[in-house]
């Protein structure tokens, strides 16, 4: 498997960094058109990314160096060798929160309504960029026969990827990227229903990835590791019980509900086609 995909002049181009921006560009036109839809201000949501992504990738980064600083205490450079892999999503999904915390806030906007606009964008671009850990024959499971994979309706050319050193092993890149699909379903279906409160797709979210990436993990061997127990694994079930009790306190407590367009964007709107006459 060659993680290169094509070379300009001194330049190198991985399959790695190509599916990571191919990530983030599909949530971004995922988010543009709910930004749309929903009448909201699109100059906020391309400032927002252009912070967010870089925000995203550095968090994603130093949560993995943090965890793997056996290996790279000893050669420093190698941090910033970002296109050889490396990148631990819960370190970026914490990162981009964070920021889009203060973000909101500095621009007076719904923190959770931003957060539940986001939340099919992330996992679209999670399932998207897990392709790249493919192409760099990472992040699989544990070792498999090869006719367990086909009688599981495995392609062809993904079983072959993922024979390393004439060992077959799971694909776990691809269980955890059709999960993270069947996720942005449930969230655009559950999106179109009226009664749905603000808060609640995020909450949905956190549930979904938690549940998938705590069955995904428990098969991979390259987990980072905190004493006897898988950090991502741990991160999952925290994941799984804030969305649990955000759903909760959302359905219970809040009035908001998340397709009801505020009164401003409809009269901006009215403006707009009466200056059309």
């Amino acid at each position: 498997m060659n993680p290169i995909a094509f070379e300009i002049g001194p330049f190198t181009i991985f399959w790695y960094s190509l599916f990571v921006l191919a990530g983030f560009l599909a949530g971004y036109f995922l988010a543009y058109r709910e930004f749309k839809r929903l009448k909201l201000s699109l100059d906020f949501l391309s400032d927002y990314f252009f912070y967010v992504v870089p925000i995203a990738i550095i968090g994603a980064r130093i949560h993995y160096v943090i965890f793997r600083w056996d290996v790279y205490s000893n050669d420093l450079g190698q941090i910033l060798a970002i296109w050889n892999g490396g990148l631990a999503i819960h370190g970026g999904i914490i990162a981009a929160i964070l920021f889009t915390i203060y973000y909101t806030r500095k621009h007076k906007v719904s923190t959770l309504k931003f957060m539940d606009i986001a939340a099919p964008c992330l996992i679209l671009g999670q399932a998207i960029g897990r392709w790249g850990n493919f192409f760099n024959q990472e992040a699989f499971g544990v070792a498999v026969e090869a006719d367990f994979l086909r009688s599981v309706f495995i392609p062809e050319f993904i079983i072959n990827g993922m024979r390393i050193d004439g060992v077959y092993y799971h694909p776990t890149f691809l269980y955890e990227s059709l999960l993270c699909l069947l996720g942005l379903g449930l969230i655009m279906l559950i999106r179109k229903i009226k009664s749905i409160k603000v808060g609640e797709q995020t909450a949905l979210y956190f549930v979904i990835y938690g549940i998938s990436r705590l069955f995904v993990e428990s098969i991979r061997t390259d987990s980072l590791m905190l004493g006897n127990f898988r950090v991502a694994q741990i991160i999952s079930v925290i994941m799984i019980l804030i969305g649990l009790a955000l759903f909760i306190r959302q359905r219970i407590y809040s009035q908001e509900l998340y397709n009801e367009i505020p009164q401003d964007n409809k009269k901006d709107k009215k403006k707009k086609k009466g200056g059309r006459k």
